[in-house]
């Protein structure tokens, strides 16, 4: 009996068969990547009012606040930077008698606030907004976008429909991850109402590291813009507010710096913010929000033992803000205690 012939591994054939292998091996598993990307739906293209989103295991904000924008039982939102984000929807559903989302991102542009804005407030009815206000929105050239890459397709219209868009490592994985939370397996990495506590844990907290860090953000008034020069962002502010029904409540609020991140009164830094108060106090009058200003020189933001760091109060100091907001809110008056005023009120 004849031995059976064995073709040279470097045969043509040989490889060829293995690359046809290869090829059809590849495809079924990118369209099995594809078939659950899709059906897990990691982003929340299919996210609407009726259809809430599922699990935020994407830590990127910029990925996953607009699955939180898109859908959920929310009528009212926070926008902002890391300054906002440790307000409590919880707190403020109980101060308002509404449904907040925290969409406050860290480091986030006016722009990027504003494209997030306006993908909420296209999607539902809206009962109130907050605008956690920084320095960049009296900028006279705020930056348009930070190092983190932004989705911008993400935010359109026309998202629903770009399931292939969304295709990456990182969607496979953010996928698998809510796979696994939908079945028990897993926790999601954010709250559904886009909260989380970014800061470290109040055990942890060293009075002497803060005050490190404090003085290393403090700001340089040198560095300043003039106070006549122009502060675009000022605009979409005004035009977000437009969009915002005339009897939902409206709330814009510089946020509490430390007062080493603040310009004196006297410095250039310090008249332009004050300037700038001065315009969104106008743009707020002609919108019907209240506009409260804690960024000030206060027993707040003078006291070190509030702050992480030059721009990161702690815990409790989130909590008093919530009660400060109501009160400002309720009652039009200025905090007796300095802590905030109130430069508009319907």
């Amino acid at each position: 009996m004849d031995a059976p012939s064995h073709r040279p591994i470097d045969h043509p054939s040989v490889w060829s068969g293995f690359a046809r292998t290869f090829v059809v091996a590849a495809a079924i598993m990118g369209l099995a990547a594809i078939g659950l990307v899709a059906a897990i739906d990691p982003y929340g293209l299919r996210a609407a009012p009726g259809r809430p989103p599922g699990p935020i295991m994407d830590t990127n904000q910029r990925l996953s606040y607009p699955q939180i924008a898109r859908g959920g039982p929310f009528d009212a939102a926070v926008f902002g930077t890391s300054t906002a984000r440790l307000l409590d929807p919880v707190a403020l559903d109980a101060a308002f008698g509404v449904r907040f989302a925290n969409l406050a991102m860290n480091a986030a542009t006016p722009d990027e606030q504003t494209r997030l804005a306006g993908l909420f407030l296209a999607r539902r009815p809206i009962r109130a907004v907050l605008f956690g206000l920084d320095a960049t929105w009296c900028a006279a050239d705020p930056p348009a976008r930070t190092a983190n890459a932004f989705p911008d397709w993400l935010y359109a219209d026309g998202a629903p429909g770009d399931v292939l868009r969304q295709m990456s490592l990182r969607s496979v994985t953010t996928a698998v991850g809510a796979g696994f939370a939908d079945l028990g397996l897993a926790r999601a990495r954010i709250r559904g109402d886009g909260y989380a506590v970014f800061t470290p844990s109040e055990a942890r907290y060293d009075l002497d590291r803060a005050r490190a860090h404090i003085r290393a953000g403090a700001v340089e008034s040198s560095a300043a813009d003039a106070p006549g020069a122009p502060m675009p962002a000022l605009a979409h502010l005004d035009d977000l507010l437009g969009r915002v029904p005339g009897e939902a409540l409206k709330i814009v609020a510089f946020m509490p710096v430390h007062a080493a991140a603040q310009g004196a009164p006297d410095s250039a830094a310090g008249r332009r913010e004050a300037a700038c108060k001065a315009r969104t106090a106008m743009i707020g009058k002609r919108r019907g929000a209240v506009v409260v200003d804690f960024r000030r020189i206060s027993p707040l933001t003078t006291e070190d033992a509030n702050y992480w760091d030059a721009l990161h109060y702690r815990l409790p100091v989130a909590a008093r803000l919530v009660s400060d907001l109501k009160a400002a809110v309720a009652t039009g008056h200025d905090d007796p205690d300095g802590v905030y005023r109130v430069l508009a009120h319907p």
